[in-house]
């Protein structure tokens, strides 16, 4: 009996070392990883000019984004996403050869938390597609896409209504249409978005989600013309749900 006790008190010191080791990896892994991120912010984001240029009829769109050195680091990294007043302010990547590679390596290729925020290779590059979809990781410390769930909260939606997208040659403006707690199937391969009546089903699973107290907005108009952009993160402790911000080109600018 007394030997059997030792077994089981040596085990479960085994489990606590165990754990104590993965939950410290975790948070260093993590930290070390967001500074990546905070990093390159500074890096790579031009500080906007206060002085505005004279537009003409030739005037380009300025881009704040030094792409040259992000794909200088990553070639997959192939635009930029912000919303002003949010942490949201991320490089955007896209393997070619592994769609799940980005959900748990940085745009550096380290590995673990918080990954980074990509596309899967069944989107284009270019942001012509019904629905281009982006994912992040819901982080605790609200970095890379936590900060969607404060869409949640209606008067939060009115206050920051806007997604911007600069890729190298285009700045893509996107409002906010819904906020909504979604299942969690794969939303590229649920529709066929080549058929209207597809694209029409996608946005009647957004719209028909409004009992479930998601926050709508009707007075932004989207239809099966549209261009839209779904940004998910998961939901903490419901593996088979997802959290999605659904926005519309409003703006497309180069």
């Amino acid at each position: 009996m007394k030997k059997s006790r030792k077994i089981l008190i040596g085990i479960l010191i085994c489990v606590i070392i165990g754990s104590v080791f993965y939950i410290g990896y975790y948070y260093v892994t993590q930290n070390k990883n967001e500074k990546v991120y905070k990093k390159l912010q500074k890096e790579v984001v031009k500080q906007e000019s206060k002085e505005e240029e004279p537009q003409t009829e030739e005037s380009h769109v300025e881009i704040p984004i030094d792409f040259a050195q992000l794909q200088a680091q990553n070639p997959d990294i192939y635009a930029w996403i912000q919303i002003d007043g949010t942490n949201i302010n991320y490089p955007v990547a896209q393997s070619a050869t592994d769609n799940e590679y980005y959900l748990n390596h940085t745009i550096e290729g380290q590995e673990g938390y918080p990954g980074s925020i990509y596309t899967e290779n069944w989107n284009t590059k270019e942001f012509t597609d019904f629905n281009t979809v982006i994912y992040g990781h819901d982080m605790k410390d609200g970095s890379m896409f936590q900060n969607l769930h404060n869409y949640a909260d209606a008067s939060y939606m009115q206050q920051h209504p806007n997604v911007v997208i600069y890729t190298p040659e285009k700045k893509l403006t996107y409002q906010i249409f819904a906020a909504v707690v979604y299942d969690d199937r794969h939303i590229l391969h649920s529709f066929d978005y080549a058929f209207a009546d597809q694209r029409q089903a996608f946005l009647d699973s957004i719209y028909n989600s409004r009992n479930l107290g998601n926050v709508i907005r009707d007075d932004v108009s989207v239809n099966t013309d549209s261009r839209i952009l779904t940004l998910s993160t998961c939901m903490t402790g419901q593996d088979d749900k997802r959290f999605l911000v659904e926005a519309v080109l409003i703006s497309e600018e180069d």
